[in-house]
């Protein structure tokens, strides 16, 4: 008999928790935590990078199919709202697309802000430059493309190439492909910043004891430029497209 009733006031306990439970939330309203929160609310910066930047600058910013984020020196001649108007509006002509919900993206300006906030507060460095005085981010002036055929030979040829071909020590980057993805603008970073992650140096590095001055920067990309084929290709779609007309 004795047992029977401990039993259950047992139960009795157990039941009475499960009400307590139910009531501590006003009818109607969802458990804390029951709905996801809309893609518009997020604003933690780890996920909105995971989820929209990785793919292409790699986990933490380490780099992938494009340049390394985590990169202080590139952190340094950037300025943060150049890259917010890139993450928002995208760059033309290249695979950056746009991601602000004005230019058709996903984002809110606000989202946008997390993401290009916490790129720097996360990566950037006070002392990456090293007291340098480093090249614009942008251009200042024309390219003088003959001239920049005879910095590639100085800064550039010993990895990539006497014509950017490749080597075994660097990519090719006069390749079709390559340079149809990439804007002038990128081209001007990557000069500069150099590709850490893959081993490239930045501007002072390329020729130990002579960094590149900004106008050799801006000629080399000027004559890169040059090589950029008007429709990336075009050869081998030709091609096919005969052969599939002869059929």
């Amino acid at each position: 008999m004795k047992m029977k009733l401990i039993r259950t006031l047992a139960v009795l306990a157990v039941l009475g928790l499960v009400v307590l439970a139910a009531c501590s939330t006003p009818d109607g309203e969802p458990q804390p935590n029951a709905e996801p929160v809309a893609p518009s609310q997020v604003m933690d910066f780890g996920t909105l990078y995971t989820q929209n930047c990785t793919a292409c600058h790699g986990t933490e910013g380490r780099g992938g199919a494009s340049i390394a984020l985590a990169n202080p020196v590139y952190l340094a001649i950037v300025d943060e709202k150049a890259m917010y108007n890139v993450v928002a509006n995208g760059a033309r002509g290249t695979s950056m697309p746009a991601f602000a919900q004005s230019a058709g993206g996903m984002l809110t300006e606000h989202q946008i802000e997390v993401i290009t906030s916490g790129i720097f507060s996360r990566w950037g460095s006070s002392h990456a430059l090293d007291g340098a005085d480093p090249p614009s981010y942008a251009a200042k002036a024309a390219g003088n493309i003959n001239r920049g055929q005879l910095v590639f030979g100085t800064y550039c040829a010993s990895c990539h190439g006497s014509e950017g071909g490749g080597t075994r020590k660097g990519s090719a980057i006069t390749n079709d492909s390559f340079l149809a993805l990439v804007s002038d603008q990128g081209l001007r970073t990557t000069v500069i910043t150099g590709r850490p992650e893959l081993g490239a140096p930045d501007w002072r590095g390329n020729v130990p004891g002579h960094p590149m001055t900004d106008q050799e920067i801006t000629d080399v990309v000027a004559w890169l430029a040059t090589r950029r084929a008007q429709n990336p290709g075009q050869p081998y779609s030709a091609l096919n497209y005969a052969q599939h007309s002869e059929k």
